[in-house]
């Protein structure tokens, strides 16, 4: 799971788990938010125009979307046939937005919040999705576990906690090495089903541009799902309530949490006597956004947009990105791509980092420009 401190950052830990903290550290960082959230699909040749107010700090200012092809590109899969490659991100490219830029601007609004600590991002979910495990009970779990987390941060910190899911896109797999060898079998290493299987024989490793679409499909039933469960009484702040006294008093763990659990519940009644009840707006729906690490860039490419009300280009398979721990090279494509993206973007941060190095990153990009005060 991730969790944001107000203010500060997100730690993570290598699995999905109720527990907080980890070893790594992703920034969540804000610019100023325009208004309106109309898209159009955007013509690649088209340089952005970038503002002095919104430019690099080193003065870089000519953008495009496919500006990255000319910078070094880490993790990128090499696929066997270019034409079918093509064929597929054209395809993709035709498709509807999976998020509009108007969601990712009012997320950004309220992770300016948390910046200042007046809110508490929580985010979480799989390392990586598969294709296998793709149902609508494994997508309710993962759902109801940060609703449950959420609701307890709330009560326990006194504020708004933004709930973003590491889900609807999360597939691809950074590898240290792009190969795997196996009993004297070297083949190419499994890099997220959006790409190649995992299976250890040479057909299942061989990238396929074919499964790109299939993310693409996936990732909207996902949304579609988690969109119905957040505005469809599913979330409703009783019910997450009870799910916790469910917890506490069926497991093991349950007594160290169980006097915050019926806490938590007499505050829900005191509201509900107050005639504050599961029918307000408030009490029966959520916020709940998307996110995962921009690492496929000819996808993400596929799928950016241009908002035809104040020209920035979002990134719409997700509300929010983050550049990787091994992409993030100042002179590589991930920088140059997300340098022109106006969705929240994060960093992702270890002790491998040199701090002096995170500055130069936030300083080179848009990772860093306009931030909020």
């Amino acid at each position: 799971m991730v969790v944001a401190i107000p203010g500060s950052a997100n730690l993570t830990a290598s699995k999905p788990s109720l527990g907080l903290g980890g070893t790594t550290t992703r920034l969540s960082l804000s610019r100023p938010i325009p208004n309106l959230h109309v898209t159009k699909k955007p013509n690649s040749s088209i340089v952005a125009s970038i503002s002095a107010s919104s430019s690099p700090s080193t003065g870089q200012t000519n953008w495009s979307l496919d500006s990255w092809k000319s910078k070094p590109a880490q993790q990128l899969p090499e696929y066997p046939d270019a034409d079918e490659l093509d064929s597929v991100l054209k395809t993709i490219g035709s498709f509807p937005p999976i998020v509009f830029a108007g969601e990712a601007r009012r997320l950004e609004e309220k992770l300016a919040s948390a910046a200042v600590g007046k809110a508490f991002l929580l985010q979480g979910g799989d390392c990586a999705e598969s294709f296998k495990e793709f149902n609508g009970t494994n997508i309710r779990d993962t759902f109801r576990v940060l609703l449950q987390m959420g609701i307890v941060l709330t009560f326990g910190a006194q504020m708004p906690v933004i709930t973003v899911g590491r889900m609807a896109g999360q597939f691809a797999k950074p590898r240290y090495d792009p190969f795997e060898i196996k009993d004297g079998v070297k083949l190419p290493s499994y890099r997220g089903d959006n790409i190649n299987g995992d299976a250890f024989d040479e057909k299942s490793r061989v990238p396929d541009p074919q499964r790109l679409i299939r993310a693409y499909l996936q990732s909207v039933g996902t949304l579609n799902l988690l969109r119905a469960f957040a505005t469809g009484g599913y979330a409703a702040m009783q019910r997450v309530s009870q799910w916790n006294l469910d917890f506490v008093r069926n497991s093991e763990q349950g007594d160290r949490y169980m006097e915050l659990a019926q806490r938590v519940d007499e505050a829900l009644g005191f509201m509900a006597a107050a005639g504050i009840t599961i029918g307000d707006p408030q009490m029966n729906t959520v916020d709940f956004w998307t996110s995962h690490e921009c690492l496929h860039l000819p996808y993400e490419q596929a799928l950016t947009r241009e908002d035809s009300t104040t020209g920035l280009y979002y990134d719409c398979p997700a509300h929010m990105l983050w550049v990787g721990e091994r992409t993030q090279q100042l002179d590589g494509a991930h920088v140059e791509f997300l340098r022109g993206i106006s969705n929240p973007l994060g960093i992702k941060v270890s002790d491998k980092m040199d701090p002096k190095d995170l500055v130069k990153l936030c300083k080179f990009s848009t990772l860093g420009t306009n931030l909020e005060d």
